[in-house]
Order: C-alpha cells, then sequence, then structure tokens
C-alpha cells in the first residue's frame, strides 16, 4: 500500500521570523481540524498503518487474549468506610466500565448501584468519569462526563434515594468539585478559553445553573485552579499552582457564602499545600527547604510568618505529601528513590517508618475518607508483585492486606526477578534504572529488551506491577524503567536538573542508560525497543534523532514533538503554565536551547529506527497535529526502509481508549509491532 501523500494544494509551506531566523513549517496545515483534507489524511495515516501491520492480526489477538486472560473480570475494588456506608466499585465479565456501589451499615446488607458507568457509555466510543462525589449526607451524587477525551467535563447531579437525575447541568468543567457540609452548595472549577481552570463556581442546589455565584478566578495564565476538601471536613481548599509557585485559599465548609481566605499571598517560587488539623494547618512547602519539609500554622493567622518547623528537614528525604488524621499525621516521602511512609503520632510525639520486604517497590494512598481513625490504606505493588490494598494499623503497627489484585493464567512471581541498577551518565551523575525480567538472565546481548522514559515535570515513574508486561517478559524480554533526571524519583534536585537550560540532561541520561544495557550484555542495538509518550515520547522525538543506531523500535504516544511552534502560541491549552517547565522561545537564549533539541526541528536525512507513532483527535495536551506533523516530516527525510507508522484515534484524546477492554486493545497493538520489528515473531 502506498504511504499517505497530503494534497499537494494543501502544502503551503508557513513561513515566520523567529530571532533572525526564517522558520518554514511544510506540514503547518495539519493545524486545521475542520479541514476534510485534515481528516481524510489521517484516517489515510490510518489506513496505511492498519494494511502495514496486517500480518500482526493473528499476534494482536493472542497478545490480547492473553492479557485479557491475566484479569478477573468480575471482581471488585476494597470497601472503604464513609459515614454510616461501605463505597466500592465492581466490574462485570464483558463489559468495559466499572459499577459504582455501596452497602448500609455493614457489608452483608443489601447493595445499591450509584452509578453504572456503562450505561452512561451507551452510544459513545469514550466516557471517563471526573467527579465523582457523594453529598455529606449521601442523598446526592455529584459526577461529571467527558464522551469526546477532550477533558472537557459536565457536571450532573443524581438522586440517590430515587435514581433520577436532577435538573442542573454544568457544562465547561475541569475534574474537581466539592460539597459544602449542608449539602446546599457545590463548588466546581470552570475552563477559559485555553481549557485552563481558572475559576471557582458555587451552585446552589435546586436553583438555576445561571445564578451561580463567581467565588474565585485566577487570571494569570501560568496558574491552574483546583478544589479539595480536608479530611477533617472543616475547610474547602482552593488551590492555584503554577510549575513554580503556588497559593492556597480556604472556606469553612460549614459557612459556604463566606469568602475565600488565602493561607498566604503568592510569592515567586514558593510552593506548599495544606492539611487540617483542629485549630492548626500542616503546610507541605519548599521554604528553606529543597526537598521540602512539614510545617505547621495556626488557622486563625496562617501566612507564612507563622511557620514553624513540625519535622526536622532531611535533605536526603523528599517530603511528597502529608495526610492528616485525628491522632496521627502520615507522610508520603521519597528515600533513594523509593517510595515511603512515615507516620507520627501527633499525641505521643513518636515517629516511625513503615517497612517492606522487597527491594524496589512502590507504595501510595488509598481510600482514607475517616479523620477519626488509627488505620491507614494504602496500595503496595512492585515489578514482580501484583497490587495489595492494605490497612495498616498506626497505633500497633500491623498491616492486614485488604486485596490482592488476582492475577490469573498462571502468573508466578517467582519466575520473574527485579532490580535496580545504576548507569554512570556521560557527566559522572549516578541514573538509577529498573529492571525486571523472567528467570535466568544471562547477559548474553540476545535478549531483546524495552526501556522506558519519561523524565520531566518532577514525575516519577515508580517501579509497580503492570500485568499486561508478562506477555512481554514471557517472551523473553527485559522491561527497564530509566529514573532521569526531570523525574523526581531522586528529589526536587533531581527534577531541577533535567528542566529549563539543563534539559539537555533529560535526553542524555535516556542514551547513556540504553548504552549501558547494550555494553553489559542485557541487550544489543538491534534487539531494543524504546517507549515514551507525552513528554516522553518528546524524549523518544529527540533521542532517536540524535542516536537512531542504538535502537530497532521506537513506540511515541502521543508525543510532544513540535516543541518551538508549540510554546510560542499562548493560545493552546498548557503554553503559558508550562514557561517555567521548558522555557518560553520569546527569550532568545530560550529559543536557541530548545531549537537544538526539539524533535520536529531536527529531523534530518538519516536511517532511522522502527517507529510507531500514536495520536488522539481531541487531545488537549498534544494537539493530533505534532504527532501528524513529526511524522510528515520523517517520511520526508529518512533514508532507511524501516517502517514508520501513525494511529490516531479518532474518537479520543490524550489518554486513548476509555474502556478497559478497548485499552488492552491498544497495548496488543503497539506490544506486536515492537514484538516483531525486534525479535521477527509473529
Amino acid at each position: 500500500m502506498p504511504r499517505p501523500i497530503a494534497p499537494t494544494a494543501r502544502i503551503v509551506p508557513q513561513t515566520t521570523k523567529v530571532h533572525g531566523e526564517t522558520r518554514v513549517d511544510d506540514y503547518g496545515w495539519l493545524r486545521n481540524r475542520d479541514d476534510r483534507d485534515v481528516l481524510a489524511y489521517l484516517e489515510a495515516e490510518n489506513a496505511y498503518t492498519e494494511a502495514m501491520t496486517e500480518h500482526l492480526a493473528t499476534l494482536r489477538e493472542t497478545l490480547y487474549r492473553e492479557m485479557r486472560g491475566r484479569i478477573k473480570e468480575t471482581d471488585s475494588s476494597a470497601p472503604f468506610k464513609k459515614g454510616d456506608f461501605w463505597y466500592y466499585s465492581r466490574t462485570e465479565s464483558g463489559k468495559q466500565y466499572p459499577i459504582y456501589c455501596r452497602k448500609y451499615g455493614t457489608l452483608e446488607a443489601p447493595e445499591a448501584v450509584i452509578l453504572d458507568q456503562n450505561t452512561l457509555a451507551e452510544g459513545h466510543e469514550y466516557c471517563r468519569l471526573g467527579v465523582l462525589r457523594v453529598s455529606p449526607d449521601h442523598r446526592v451524587l455529584a459526577y461529571s462526563l467527558d464522551t469526546a477525551g477532550s477533558e472537557v467535563y459536565t457536571l450532573l447531579f443524581k438522586d440517590l434515594e430515587n435514581g433520577r437525575l436532577l435538573g442542573e447541568k454544568i457544562p465547561n468543567t475541569y475534574y474537581s468539585a466539592e460539597w459544602s457540609n449542608d449539602g446546599a452548595f457545590v463548588f466546581y472549577t470552570v475552563l477559559d478559553e485555553a481549557k485552563r481552570p481558572f475559576r471557582v463556581m458555587r451552585h446552589a442546589m435546586g436553583t438555576d445553573v445561571a445564578d451561580d455565584v463567581d467565588v474565585f478566578r485566577d487570571m494569570d495564565d501560568a496558574f491552574f485552579v483546583s478544589l479539595s476538601k480536608t479530611r477533617s471536613e472543616s475547610f474547602i481548599l482552593i488551590s492555584s499552582e503554577s510549575k513554580t509557585t503556588s497559593e492556597v485559599h480556604f472556606i469553612a465548609a460549614d459557612s459556604p457564602l463566606d469568602a475565600p481566605q488565602v493561607v498566604h499571598s503568592r510569592e515567586a517560587g514558593l510552593e506548599y499545600e495544606v492539611a487540617h488539623h483542629d485549630d492548626r494547618f500542616f503546610i507541605v512547602t519548599n521554604h528553606e527547604a529543597t526537598n521540602f519539609q512539614v510545617m505547621e500554622a495556626p488557622v486563625s493567622a496562617p501566612r507564612k510568618t507563622n511557620w514553624v518547623a513540625f519535622l526536622p528537614y532531611q535533605e536526603a528525604i523528599k517530603v511528597d505529601a502529608v495526610d492528616a488524621f485525628q491522632s496521627h499525621l502520615v507522610v508520603w516521602q521519597r528515600e533513594h528513590g523509593l517510595t515511603g511512609i512515615r507516620v507520627v503520632d501527633l499525641q505521643s510525639g513518636e515517629v516511625h517508618t513503615v517497612s517492606h520486604q522487597e527491594p524496589v517497590y512502590t507504595v501510595t494512598p488509598g481510600d482514607n475518607p475517616e479523620f477519626e481513625t488509627s488505620v491507614l490504606r494504602f496500595r503496595y505493588s512492585s515489578l514482580v508483585t501484583p497490587p495489595s490494598v492494605c490497612d495498616y494499623d498506626m497505633r500497633t503497627r500491623e498491616t492486614n492486606v485488604v486485596k490482592r489484585t488476582e492475577i490469573l493464567g498462571g502468573y508466578d512471581p517467582a519466575h520473574y526477578e527485579s532490580e535496580r541498577i545504576t548507569v554512570t551518565a556521560s557527566d559522572g551523575t549516578a541514573v538509577p534504572v529498573s529492571l525486571v525480567y523472567r528467570k535466568p538472565l544471562v547477559r548474553d546481548g540476545t535478549r531483546p529488551a524495552l526501556l522506558y522514559g519519561y523524565g520531566s515535570y518532577g514525575i516519577s515513574i515508580d517501579p509497580a506491577f503492570g500485568s499486561e508486561r508478562v506477555s512481554l517478559l514471557d517472551r523473553g524480554f527485559l522491561f527497564a524503567i530509566a529514573h532521569l533526571r526531570g523525574g523526581g524519583e531522586l528529589g526536587r534536585t533531581w527534577y531541577e536538573r533535567g528542566k529549563l537550560f539543563e534539559k539537555e540532561q533529560t535526553f542524555s541520561d535516556f542514551i547513556d542508560a540504553a548504552d549501558h544495557l547494550i555494553s553489559n550484555g542485557y541487550t544489543k542495538s538491534d534487539r531494543l525497543a524504546i517507549r515514551g509518550g507525552s513528554a516522553g515520547g518528546m524524549l523518544m522525538g529527540t533521542v532517536v534523532n540524535r542516536r537512531p543506531d542504538l535502537f530497532r523500535a521506537v513506540v511515541a504516544e502521543v508525543p510532544f514533538v513540535d516543541v518551538i511552534n508549540t510554546m510560542l502560541d499562548p493560545t493552546l491549552p498548557l503554553t503559558v503554565t508550562e514557561y517555567d517547565e521548558w522555557g518560553n522561545p520569546g527569550d532568545g537564549d530560550v529559543y536557541a536551547y530548545m531549537r537544538a533539541y526539539s524533535p520536529y526541528d531536527n529531523v534530518r536525512r538519516q536511517a532511522y529506527p522502527n517507529i510507531l507513532v500514536t495520536a488522539g483527535l481531541n487531545d488537549p495536551r498534544v494537539q493530533y497535529w505534532e504527532p501528524a506533523k513529526w511524522t510528515a516530516k520523517l517520511r520526508t527525510a529518512k533514508t532507511d526502509d524501516n517502517v514508520l507508522l501513525l494511529k490516531t484515534n479518532m474518537g479520543a484524546g490524550h489518554a486513548g481508549a476509555s474502556g478497559r477492554y478497548d485499552r488492552l486493545r491498544e497495548l496488543a497493538f503497539w506490544m506486536a509491532f515492537v514484538i516483531d520489528r525486534v525479535t521477527g515473531n509473529r
């Protein structure tokens, strides 16, 4: 099948001049999503991709059935108690989405379904929930729905006593909403034209939405606004956050008509978040603490001049967050690149750390809605251990595994090994890499490998379990995660050393990790595939421009590759707020630095590995045209006969398919591509 060719009449180069450089964009026409020729071009690319992978149909189906076969399709989550109710979700075999339920009083009580997402999804290719909040009296459910993948949600209300929808319907909302304690009011966030949550509104239940009250606005385009409620249920918090600065306002949840009060007015570079306990706020902040510390201040006077240290600051420990309970404070932290839990007894002052058995693992918060409890729920997994929901008694220090995810199909953790190795980067920095493989490991270079990377926004890619990954491991693959600078695995400094004018470190770390795997016999370059999405897709685009010889296959999912053109356009979602991450190319020095790594700007005539690129037509984070333009430019430049494919989901956005079975189909697609290109097995 011939490669898709852009309509000749549409290929009119777009020329601009930036800092004295004439920029020519041959594929700028692809930005016009209302043009039928653009949609036809994307469909032609999809048809080409399908034709070029038709020989993998059997393998894709095999992989899909394997992955589906490991899932307990009819299952339920671990219930959690909120007031007099036990809440949980469950799935049924053959159904794409969860069913949200509750029981009154005891787990032996009759089940009441509060929301069936499968019903909501009828007639839609895509269906994702944003908000799911039951009113304090447990009588009304507030939920929000996105049926396009655009991350623009409609907020709806359901009477849980009779099952009927209420009349209120609020469009153009985002991911957060909170109830006042009397259940008479709902606070929610609204999007601006750039799809930035910038405004908090208050809706009085039973009234016309047109009469909703404007509570808070943040007109600084660099800040996103979100809502939360303290576990004590005393306050509704309004958080405004950029990449480097934050500001929190609070409203007494018993006095929803009050104006918001600020904890501390924003200062450039000052970040903080708060948790409430009695007459004080616990504050996690980078004030005089690069890796953040825990401070406290009175609710009556919470400004920074009244902040005092609650726990001694430890440079080697990154404090991620705190959870306040009536008698305990839980500190979620990172040490030596691993997540951990520290518990403070607020009565005795005694501090202890929760221990775990495996050398490489991940712990994350679970459902903890109750304030007056000594039991902390957390989730635990590793690269070989399936996820477990654990209840930890903070008084007795005993752990009870409430639910361990059952992996069907004969999975045995004893057949696999995980470890963390250290790669010496080109500048001498020690970069951790997590590995998992089926035993035994023979380092003779024959094993196929998949190296994953991200390395941006301070986001940590922690070593957690993925049942779908077993399909690769059982085919001999080694799976590796490179914990790159720009991520948050080793603390705030690790992040700072991989952003702005130090972004190059992220790319060189990944290349050094690949070199290490090859030179130490874990794999060979013709057996090595790499994968990354979004900012990780930018990583894929940059390293493949620079070292195409290192890789056999590349999977770049919704890749942020047209860096300069996007960052020069402040009307796009995320652009302004991400100046703190990448820089503003309106500045000449930033432009020059960005120009040296932007994948789209550095495509050149050379041989490239096999590449699969994905996109979402409704993606608000990485617009579909970025991967489309990059693919088109690669087609004209590459000198090899390797496969270059673009697959655009025409009914979804950044996260891909919303249904669990559809998601498995997407995983099977790229896995089949990798297996075929790296091993030749079909």
